[in-house]
């Protein structure tokens, strides 16, 4: 029996035994378990605190970066606005502008040049300005020089001649280092054509008085000298007779001349009505038709085109043009008459296929007492100048090798002008 109590006993301290160590394996794990929890909370909030911090300033990167961004998108609209501005002035203005590389290889060119030189941006863009440009220009821009202000007359590639008022300065940037360098220029042409115009009415008025002076002292004698050779003729033997008709011919011819200087010399004093002008050149051109079957005249012009001016004046200037391009044509040829309107003016233009005019005479051929015809009087083409000039117009004219064109243009308001 004790040995039973002492087996039970033993039994029961190695139970309990067993227990106190599971207990204590359990704590010791539980304490494990509890402490590596600890450990990984701690870095997992650790962990967490960076990785929010992270997250915090990415996003405080973001943000700076859109407002980068914004600050950026605005300085390019705002450079792009400027941009554009710029070249909208330079687009926009009415004088030529055309801007060069260092090479004088054309950078840019806005509208008005394009139309004054007759160029086209696609064609000139990156080419050399000795191949564009002709003429003094040319050799300015090769100069490379600084030109304030100069005038120079140009001819385009279709034979339109300018004349231009120009200034070249280099082209520079923000830092003021050259880049470049740039054309600015104005067509003169209409403003030399008006001064032109203007200094040859003067020179007209001063002749008109000399040549009526002139003609009145020739007309008494010439009217003695017709007498004497009609009485002449009378008394004569009939082989005499064609001598004297030739004197008589010539004395007519001298009469002409004469009623031409007085022509000239007379203030034009235009008695302005409603004309047809359509109706005013068929019966110019009926009356050159007659004594003319060499000549093919064609006209372009509406059925009717009424203008203020004096009937008698405008036939006078007519005709002359006519018989001048009649005359320019001693083979036969054509003469093209064309009329039209814009808001302001009445346009006539009178096209021969004759010989042409000369580029040094071309501008003499206004001038009175100026002529290259052996029997002409010079009187002829001033005198449709004066008429012109006195319905407050303009004439002018081109010529080349294929022939002429004058050119009138006639204000639909018109403004006499003594001439």
């Amino acid at each position: 029996m004790d040995l039973r109590h002492i087996q039970l006993a033993i039994i029961s301290s190695a139970v309990l035994l067993i227990v106190l160590i599971a207990f204590f394996v359990m704590k010791q794990i539980l304490t494990y378990r509890k402490n590596r929890d600890e450990q990984e909370n701690r870095e997992r909030t650790q962990i967490s605190f960076v990785v929010d911090t992270f997250h915090d300033l990415m996003s405080k990167v973001k943000e700076k970066e859109r407002e980068l961004e914004a600050l950026r998108s605005r300085a390019e609209e705002r450079a792009s606005s400027v941009e554009l501005y710029n070249e909208n002035i330079i687009q926009s203005v009415p004088s030529g502008v055309v801007s060069f590389d260092q090479d004088l290889m054309i950078t840019r060119i806005n509208h008005a040049a394009q139309a004054m030189l007759e160029l086209n941006e696609t064609e000139v863009i990156g080419g050399n300005s000795r191949d564009i440009f002709q003429g003094a220009i040319r050799e300015m821009i090769a100069d490379r020089k600084v030109v304030v202000r100069a005038e120079t007359a140009y001819t385009c590639s279709s034979g339109k001649r300018l004349w231009i008022g120009l200034a070249l300065s280099p082209l520079k940037d923000n830092s003021q280092a050259v880049i470049g360098h740039l054309l600015v220029f104005t067509d003169l042409t209409e403003l030399k054509a008006f001064q032109s115009q203007k200094e040859l009415r003067d020179r007209l008025s001063t002749l008109g008085e000399m040549s009526a002076g002139i003609a009145h002292e020739l007309r008494n004698p010439m009217a003695v000298i017709s007498g004497y050779t009609k009485i002449l003729s009378r008394k004569i033997d009939e082989p005499l007779k064609p001598a004297v008709a030739a004197i008589n011919k010539e004395i007519m011819v001298m009469d002409r001349i004469i009623a031409d200087f007085l022509t000239f010399a007379r203030p034009a004093d235009p008695v302005f009505s409603n004309v047809d002008l359509v109706a005013l050149i068929n019966d110019c051109v009926e009356a050159i038709q007659v004594s003319v079957q060499t000549i093919r005249i064609t006209m372009d012009a509406p059925a009717e085109l009424m203008i203020r001016a004096d009937e008698v004046f405008m036939r006078q200037a007519l005709t002359n043009l006519l018989r001048n391009a009649v005359e320019a044509m001693p083979e036969g040829g054509g003469i093209t008459i064309s009329c039209s309107q814009d808001d302001e003016s009445i346009l006539l233009t009178i096209a021969d296929t004759g010989h042409g005019i000369p580029d040094n005479i071309r501008d003499k051929i206004f001038l009175p007492f100026y002529t290259t015809k052996e029997r002409g009087t010079g009187l002829g083409l001033a005198i449709v100048h004066k008429i012109i000039v006195s319905h407050g117009g303009a004439i002018s004219a081109e010529s080349s090798t294929l022939g002429t064109t004058f050119l009138i243009s006639l204000p639909k308001e018109v403004i006499s002008k003594k001439a």
